[in-house]
């Protein structure tokens, strides 16, 4: 059982990674995972007989590395309240006023009389402000030592800051804590703001919905809704699950959900997804599902979700920080005793080694990775997702960026899935084939019943359908089939092998006799020409379907020539999907039940937003508005995440290098590595915004390739 855990205020990266390794370690817990944007630690229990318990002892795991953290389960929100700045920060500014008035009788003495106060009061006075400026880092670090880990940025702190204290370095000791604790302060106010802009990019929750009982509109919560309730839509108000239109015509606004700025027109019999805004009339809409399975409910859970499944990159960055200070604290320790060694009367100097060891210190603080790497992932889901696409997970944002091979699905996928019977062999074969088709659901089912009309079917019994190959049923106690050929003839039935126009055929058999055929076809997506023609220029790709080869080829031959694979059932989709992806990432988009293996048995499978729902469940990206456009999309974002995400690597640590150098050689002042710490940290959090306000990068002109792939 998965329950989401809020721990407001919580921005501390290093403490953030322990508190998913220590949770993770309790006995009735799987596994656990902080996301980032909501602050919420998703914890999956093996089993949880006391929640209150299991609650307080997530909570001691918290408060023993971070202060002010408030801490509850996402159904139990508490009422507001905030920790002032001047309460949190109460004995930092005790410390700058010591150290300020000392500071004025020690060093500028034409404004006071220095005889007033002896050298050893002032060299008192200096501690004093130097202990009361680090008491937050001491206490943090105190409860570190209570729970055994005794290293992270704040034993950097602490060790190199003391350490220049000692050897007679005051002022640069207690303007590095300053700048340190300013900074902290900006560093987690830029990191909130990251998070903000990131969590608006998807702030559809809705609060309420109208629902019509006995002609009354009573006002209930979203979760209360309850399928074929009736719901009223009026001007501005988003609609809260999917439905279909019962009453009235309006327009909807569609961008929060699909990324299309373009207006859609809704009538009686429309179906609706939740999510949408209505910017007409007032319409009523019939659930067909509840909230939490509707389209804007699993929008949401995926997206609070999204950090259950971490990149290797912030994987690796996370086992990274926690072995790389103790290193960083070997190698300040081995600068002191080469330094011993070779200049023995030069350790405790002004320049000393002691002094060049704080400096490396303060400079190796690992922040700007452990922070700006998962948020510039946060913000490469969270631009994708404004724009209609959804990832399960940073790892598939990163693995995106590797893909080699595209293998795509026919109908639904590259074609608008909207079938319609062209041809069939007489007006029996139609009935016999629209009494057994009206029990499936598959789109060319629905075709040829609404082909037949209104008229009067048989009526089946017994009916049975084999997904991929076709439907069985009896009709006054005659056997009758509806499927493709080799479905008809595995019940011992010979087709006449007559001329047949180009399209998807359903062969129908009655009473064990060939009866005839039934021709639908379905239009090309004009989206999908132009995409597919870019696609096989970078990327090899390959379209797999059921239909028959005629048909397949005239789809083929509109996409530019597209490599191809026809007539092939479910399984042999994936025979030749593995055979076609050989060492390369693959890539496969789907949207049907019998897509569902090859999206599951892909590096990443794609599914449309009206595919089935096992076709989601399966999936690892979701574009919601059937578009094939937005996969090219979606590889935008992600290229484009993972270059910001590798800046802020090479930045972060050329800047630090360049500084640990320069250190050890005794040519850097400590008023200098505050800089290599927080201020690299925070030009990381700013630069991975820059993947939400970047647009330009995301939308191409497949006409023109002004941008290419291999350019971002």
């Amino acid at each position: 059982m998965i329950k989401k855990i809020v721990m407001k205020n919580l921005t501390c990266a290093s403490c953030i990674n322990k508190i998913e390794r220590r949770v993770s370690r309790l006995a009735y817990v799987n596994s656990a995972s902080f996301n980032y944007a909501n602050q919420i630690l998703m914890v999956d229990f093996k089993e949880i007989n006391n929640e209150a318990k299991a609650l307080k002892e997530i909570k001691e795991i918290v408060d023993a590395l971070e202060d002010n953290i408030e801490t509850y389960y996402y159904e139990n929100k508490p009422s507001e309240h905030k920790v002032s700045f001047f309460k949190e920060y109460f004995f930092v500014l005790l410390g700058v006023f010591i150290f300020a008035i000392n500071f004025g009788f020690y060093r500028i003495p034409q404004l006071f009389d220095t005889s007033l106060i002896p050298y050893f009061l002032t060299q008192i006075f200096y501690w004093l402000g130097y202990l009361l400026l680090i008491s937050r880092l001491m206490i943090k670090q105190i409860k570190n030592f209570r729970k055994s880990s005794f290293f992270d940025e704040n034993t950097l702190m602490i060790i190199a800051t003391l350490a220049a204290m000692i050897i007679g370095k005051h002022e640069e000791a207690i303007g590095v804590i300053m700048l340190y604790s300013i900074g902290e302060h900006l560093q987690n106010r830029a990191v909130q703001k990251s998070k903000s802009e990131i969590s608006s990019l998807m702030d559809i929750k809705i609060e309420f919905a109208n629902i019509l009982v006995n002609d009354k509109i009573i006002i209930k919560d979203p979760l209360q809704i309850k399928v074929d309730d009736i719901i009223v839509i009026k001007n501005g108000e988003r609609v809260p699950v999917d439905g279909e239109v019962v009453l009235g015509s309006t327009s909807l606004n569609t961008s929060q959900l699909t990324g299309e700025s373009k207006l859609l027109r809704v009538d009686v019999g429309s179906s609706v997804l939740s999510g949408t805004i209505n910017v007409g009339d007032v319409i009523h809409i019939r659930a067909k599902k509840e909230y939490s399975n509707s389209t804007l409910g699993k929008l949401i859970d995926l997206i609070e979700n999204s950090t259950s499944n971490k990149s290797s990159v912030e994987l690796f960055i996370t086992k990274f920080s926690k072995i790389y200070t103790p290193i960083v604290v070997g190698l300040a320790l081995l600068l002191v005793l080469i330094g011993w060694i070779i200049a023995p009367n030069d350790v405790l100097g002004p320049n000393g080694y002691i002094y060049r060891a704080a400096i490396f210190l303060v400079i190796s603080c690992p922040c700007s990775l452990v922070l700006s790497i998962p948020l510039s992932y946060y913000a490469g889901i969270g631009a994708a997702a404004k724009r209609g696409i959804l990832f399960k997970g940073s790892t598939f944002l990163q693995t995106l960026t590797d893909v080699k091979t595209i293998a795509i699905d026919k109908t639904g996928t590259l074609t608008h899935g909207s079938f319609f019977v062209t041809e069939y062999t007489d007006d029996e074969t139609l009935k016999v084939a629209a009494s057994i088709e009206k029990f499936s659901s598959h789109p060319i089912a629905a075709a040829i019943v609404a082909k037949f009309g209104k008229r009067r079917i048989y009526d089946a019994e017994n009916t049975k359908e084999i997904p991929g190959y076709g439907i069985s049923a009896t009709i006054n106690g005659k056997q009758a089939l509806a499927g493709n050929q080799k479905f008809i003839e595995s019940f011992g039935i010979e087709i006449n092998q007559e001329k047949l126009p180009v399209g998807s055929y359903t062969f129908i058999a009655l009473n064990k006799k060939y009866l005839g055929f039934v021709v639908v076809k379905d239009e090309l997506k004009e989206s999908s020409m132009e995409t597919i023609r870019y696609f096989t220029k970078h990327y090899d790709t390959v379209m797999l379907t059921g239909d028959n080869e005629a048909s397949a080829s005239e789809i083929a031959q509109k996409l530019g020539g597209i490599e191809y694979y026809a007539e092939l059932l479910p399984e042999q989709k994936l025979e030749k999907f593995n055979a076609i992806r050989t060492n390369s990432i693959s890539l496969y988009v789907g949207d049907g039940i019998n897509d569902a293996p090859l999206l599951k048995n892909a590096d990443i499978g794609v599914s449309m937003g009206s595919a089935s729902d096992l076709a989601i469940e399966v999936s690892d990206v979701i574009i919601i508005n059937n578009d094939i456009r937005f996969l090219d999309m979606a590889i935008r974002i992600a290229k484009k995440t993972r270059l910001i995400a590798t800046e802020n690597i090479v930045f972060s640590m050329t800047v630090k290098l360049i500084f640990l150098v320069l250190s050890v050689f005794g040519i850097m002042y400590m008023w200098f590595s505050i800089f290599a710490d927080v201020g690299v940290t925070l030009l990381c959090v700013v630069n991975a915004l820059r993947i939400i306000y970047q647009q330009k990068y995301y939308y191409h002109d497949f006409k023109t390739e002004t941008i290419k792939p291999d350019t971002l």
